[in-house]
């Protein structure tokens, strides 16, 4: 098959398809073909394009699912605002958690957690394994069976790597921003796990106020209760001289009666 052609038929291939493409399954759409391509021939097709698109605006990439055509990175900030919803944003957590699987898996819960000194939350390993960047690779041979993580190929895809051995080095790395510039750490969401394990010290001014009004609340009710209890007492004095001022009463009405009694037996 002319070399031309067949470069235009891959890059047509390549532009409908909504994923990777290996040579093996770009050699098995030319099964019903005559004139089919050879592997190497394929391989030498997908060689040349890469060349050819080096002064476009995309490119032919080789991740771990294959070959991809795909916009190059200096123009992703135009393409990106195509869309209206925003780039979804990553804590420190979540790339933290995922990078000690990417350089130690595979890797358990308890270990992610040993290293980074905090409990992992349930959320983030959800949140990695529906992206399908992590997967169970199995249990770990100790009591509690404890599950084994790893990354997918969708993870190496995601970070256009073909292998493990193109992730950057530990000594390369000096920040977490530095490794992939789409994304967005998002510092003011925190895990649970994170807030539950925070320095009691590092409380913030918000904090102390919230205590100030609970002291001030607690005053203002102990100033009440005290109110009440003098209301109460001055309550039982009145009731008392009350009590006293009708004793005096019946006292003097008794002492009285006697005398009515007297006059008017003289009277009869």
């Amino acid at each position: 098959m002319d070399m031309s052609r067949l470069k235009n038929i891959l890059e047509a291939i390549l532009l409908a398809a909504d994923r990777a493409l290996t040579v093996i399954q770009l050699e098995s759409l030319f099964e019903l073909d005559e004139e089919r391509p050879t592997r190497d021939e394929i391989r030498q097709a997908l060689h040349e394009m890469t060349e050819d698109y080096e002064t476009r605006g995309y490119e032919l990439k080789q991740v771990a699912s294959g070959f991809r055509l795909q916009v190059r990175q200096e123009y992703a900030t135009w393409v990106g605002r195509l869309w209206e919803e925003r780039p979804a944003r990553y804590t420190r957590a979540l790339l933290e958690t995922m990078a000690l699987i990417a350089y130690r898996q595979p890797i358990t819960r308890g270990e992610i957690e040993e290293v980074r000194g905090v409990s992992v939350s349930s959320n983030i390993i959800k949140t990695l394994l529906e992206r399908d960047w992590i997967k169970v690779l199995g249990h770990k041979d100790v009591p509690g069976k404890p599950t084994l993580y790893g990354t997918t190929k969708e993870f190496l895809d995601y970070f256009n790597l073909k292998t493990l051995d193109q992730l950057p080095t530990l000594a390369e790395i000096k920040d977490l921003d530095s490794i992939h510039p789409e994304l967005e750490l998002d510092d003011d969401q925190t895990d649970e796990s994170d807030d539950e394990n925070a320095d009691p010290e590092n409380f913030s001014p918000a904090d102390d106020s919230s205590n100030n009004d609970d002291e001030e609340s607690s005053v203002d009710d102990n100033a009440i209760l005290n109110e009440d209890d003098s209301i109460e007492e001055s309550c039982v004095e009145e009731i008392a001289e009350t009590n006293e001022t009708e004793n005096a009463v019946s006292e003097d009405i008794a002492s009285e009666e006697p005398e009515a009694i007297d006059k008017q037996a003289f009277n009869v």
